[in-house]
């Protein structure tokens, strides 16, 4: 599917629906393939980190999660992005979609129980959607080879049709695109906190607040601890990098 540039990176411009539209087909056609979202954040770690940015430009759907990239995309002057899909909201509705047809998720990722609650929810909320199964990797997973063994083979044994990665950028990104053709999963999504959203931990910001840009202030009132360095040290490269690739 074709994709245009947005800053240092390439991006499909889909609208919500035609992206859930866009992931069913890949499993009803049992394409197996990956999906990434790139928010400020994302963009900013990518350009200090070239393997990030090749997963993203290589992801079967790289979608924008993000008003302030939205905004960006429509300061540049060229074709603009039409909508910002974050994860918590693509993945409310790629369920309500699948369990019209009783596909299968697996939740990867959450600290604690967290993936059990969410799993619990998805059920209650989307009674169609059977759940293939739920694990929380231990800290540090990513560089243990039998741990990665153990998540591919724990998948791969329940061959789900929608597989939700919930680690957070760029941890999800690599590990998807080192073991998404070895898992078993027909597609696997970036996910990030959707997984908390699920499980009921953290509250998603009210409709307006998203829709005016500062869903970010609002999951920062919610964090500050956790979240000041990204947002407001981190984050703050953005005019930087708007300005490096003001010409493309």
């Amino acid at each position: 599917m074709e994709k245009q540039r947005l800053l240092n990176v390439y991006v499909n411009n889909l609208t919500m629906m035609e992206s859930v539209n866009r992931i069913h087909d890949m499993i009803r056609e049992k394409q197996t393939s990956y999906v990434v979202e790139v928010n400020v954040d994302v963009v900013m770690k990518m350009e200090k980190d070239p393997y990030l940015k090749k997963i993203s430009e290589e992801a079967d759907l790289t979608l924008v999660d993000g008003q302030p990239l939205v905004w960006i995309s429509k300061m540049k002057g060229n074709t603009p992005i039409r909508e910002k899909i974050s994860g918590s909201d693509l993945v409310p509705e790629l369920l309500d979609e699948l369990s019209r047809e009783n596909r299968s998720v697996f939740i990867l990722g959450g600290l604690g129980d967290t993936a059990k609650k969410a799993a619990k929810n998805v059920k209650k909320h989307y009674p169609g959607m059977s759940i293939a199964g739920t694990y929380a990797p231990p800290l540090g997973f990513e560089k243990d080879a039998k741990e990665i063994e153990k998540i591919n083979h724990l998948v791969a044994k329940t061959h789900p049709d929608l597989l939700l990665a919930c680690f957070g950028c760029p941890k999800q990104e690599k590990w998807i695109y080192e073991n998404y053709k070895k898992c078993g999963a027909i597609v696997s999504v970036c996910a990030g906190a959707t997984v908390d959203f699920l499980a009921g931990n953290i509250k998603r910001a009210p409709r307006w607040i998203s829709q005016c840009g500062l869903e970010w202030f609002y999951r920062f009132l919610k964090e500050p601890r956790r979240l000041f360095k990204r947002y407001f040290i981190d984050d703050m490269g953005i005019v930087k990098l708007v300005w490096k690739y003001r010409s493309l």
